[in-house]
């Protein structure tokens, strides 16, 4: 083992910090992580990071139930067309994509560059939006109908979203709970573990039929982010609402600069 796969289980560990204290993310830390510290193929990358993120997710709903922070009814209008769109890609999109995208002179976007690109652009635009104040107003019965036909939507594009890059889609559906269903960042966090979960390991199993899994490796890193669920889950507790909004919205602009710069740089 070299100190690259050292650093990479140790970033599986953060991977769970993350989940559990943000509702989502993990994604942004372990697809990276396999691509570039275990020099995993992007597409595998990306299946690997479903089942991770999906499993340690289930773990922190656990943990939320007691919690009684989830919001059900939210959860199942959103999972339910995510997880349509999110087989439908997996097994249908992502195999017949060409191996290259574009090719302009000397230089030239394949498919996996291409996906790493797409995905550190969904997290900037994200990372937006959580910043942004989300404006109050009075709800009413065709604000609830507009509330709902907006999450189905959205729930479209993260299960799009998660076929694509392997993202549970926490640094979409964590905003988009907050923007449209007029949640709190910590009711946001627990609703949308719940919906990650679903989301994450729909996707896998649509990949068990195409790609050879290392189920011992796979095992191993799944681990140590469902430890770090445990210990994200508890600082959680002790971290201010609009701390926890803004850090996230942090932390994802600087892992996108992160891609961006492997990927130009490659």
């Amino acid at each position: 083992m070299n100190y690259l796969e050292l650093i990479g289980f140790f970033g599986a560990f953060v991977t769970g910090i993350i989940i559990g204290l943000f509702g989502g993310g993990g994604s942004i830390l372990a697809v990276p992580i396999f691509v570039y510290l275990f020099q995993l193929n992007p597409i595998l990358a990306t299946s690997y990071s479903m089942f991770v993120v999906g499993f340690s997710a289930a773990i922190g709903t656990l943990i939320n139930i007691r919690k009684k922070l989830i919001e059900y009814k939210t959860a199942f209008i959103f999972t339910l067309p995510a997880l349509v769109s999110v087989f439908l890609t997996r097994r249908f999109i992502i195999p017949n994509l060409p191996d290259v995208i574009m090719s302009m002179g000397g230089f030239t976007i394949t498919k996996e560059m291409a996906l790493m690109l797409f995905f550190s652009l969904i997290i900037i635009l994200s990372s937006v939006f959580m910043i942004k104040k989300p404006r109050t107003a009075a709800s009413s019965k065709s604000d609830s109908k507009r509330k709902d036909l907006f999450l189905l939507i959205i729930g479209l594009g993260v299960g799009l979203l998660t076929g694509l890059v392997g993202a549970g889609g926490g640094f979409i559906i964590v905003p988009a709970l907050v923007l449209f269903a007029k949640l709190s960042i910590k009711q946001a966090v627990a609703t949308s573990l719940i919906i990650i979960t679903f989301n994450s390991l729909i996707g896998f199993t649509a990949d068990l039929s195409l790609l050879q899994i290392e189920w011992r490796f796979l095992s191993l890193f799944t681990a140590l982010s469902v430890l770090g669920i445990f210990v994200g889950t508890y600082f959680s507790n002790f971290v201010q609402e609009s701390t926890l909004k803004t850090n996230f919205a942090r932390f994802m602009i600087v892992m996108a600069a992160v891609i961006i710069f492997k990927e130009f740089n490659s």
